[in-house]
């Protein structure tokens, strides 16, 4: 399988070198708007990689990790084309645009692959997971913490003051972005952390594949300074790549009769785990196992194929079980 990838900062990087120790990958394609990016991660990955242009007649599947409002623009040749697509991209307008291909993708009968990320990408797999436990599932809350890079860590600065995305019994529902305090337990050593509402994805991606679901949303972590100057261009350079992040999912339903939750989470670097969780998606696209048609993670894998794939790969989910103390 000939593979590409378009955008190799934090995540993309990881994203090439996941593709580059598969077995079923036999080229990969680095292209980056940023001269000399894409030779040097050719060059620390070895000769089955190379840095240049994308033809889409050279690919059978290409990754889209560039920054947020880059997505629909790389997407749209290549689906035109008929070559299937995965994209890292977490911002809404990049989740909406991507979605609005799902048409044209089922017509050229490929996969678009959207929010395949560490959240929205791994949080939808651990969704659909922890929805098996139930007869019917009626709430799916999910939260995040970390960054996986500049790019995420600027779009993670946006949304905090943007309108959440979520669903309430049948509709949409748009509140402030900062606003909703709610305290998350994550998998350690990540700990508890205030989490808030913001101009996040998940609700998109996850409403389509639980028919009848009655809410869904999804917060960010941050501190007093992230809200205070989320209006604001950010006041100094982000990290080259944030420290440990975490996801937790929480799913409510009914089982026998009665209401019962399954909480899951992960710990990782989440430009690690985004890597690992776009390169496992995009071997997937680009053999076929991902049915055509634009969509998340969430009911287009197998869950629980995908996350001990993702284990043997170092990405590792966690249950919660008790309550903490302390």
């Amino acid at each position: 399988m000939r593979a590409g990838v378009v955008g190799v900062g934090a995540v993309g990087a990881r994203v090439a070198r996941q593709l580059a120790s598969t077995e079923a990958v036999t080229s990969l394609v680095l292209d980056d708007v940023q001269e000399g990016r894409a030779q040097a991660a050719a060059r620390a990955i070895g000769e089955r990689a190379r840095a240049g242009r994308i033809d889409p007649g050279e690919v059978d599947v290409v990754v889209v990790a560039g920054p947020s409002g880059t997505h629909v623009d790389v997407a749209g040749p290549l689906v035109a084309a008929g070559v299937p697509v995965v994209s890292t991209g977490d911002s809404p307008e990049d989740v909406r645009g991507l979605l609005h291909l799902d048409a044209e993708a089922r017509e050229r009968g490929v996969a678009v692959v959207v929010g395949a990320g560490f959240a929205p990408g791994l949080s939808c797999v651990l969704a659909v997971h922890a929805a098996s436990r139930f007869d019917e599932v009626a709430e799916v809350h999910v939260a995040r913490s970390g960054t996986g890079g500049p790019a995420c860590a600027r779009q993670h600065h946006r949304a905090l003051s943007g309108p959440s995305i979520d669903w309430r019994d049948g509709s949409w529902l748009h509140r402030p972005g900062g606003s909703g305090r709610e305290l998350c337990w994550f998998p350690d050593p990540v700990g508890a952390q205030d989490c808030y509402r913001a101009a996040l994805p998940d609700a998109l991606l996850l409403v389509p594949a639980f028919p009848g679901v009655d809410r869904v949303t999804a917060r960010l972590a941050a501190n007093r300074r992230d809200r205070l100057t989320a209006p604001l261009p950010m006041l100094r350079p982000p990290h080259p790549e944030g420290g440990p992040g975490a996801i937790r999912v929480e799913v409510r339903g009914r089982l026998g009769g009665r209401i019962d939750s399954v909480v899951l989470g992960a710990m990782d670097r989440p430009a690690v785990a985004a890597g690992a969780v776009a390169a496992l998606a995009a071997v997937g696209a680009g053999q076929g196992s991902v049915p055509a048609g634009a969509g998340g993670l969430a009911g287009r894998v197998d869950a629980l194929e995908f996350l001990l794939e993702l284990a043997r790969r170092g990405v590792r989910a966690a249950v919660f079980e008790g309550t903490p103390i302390g």
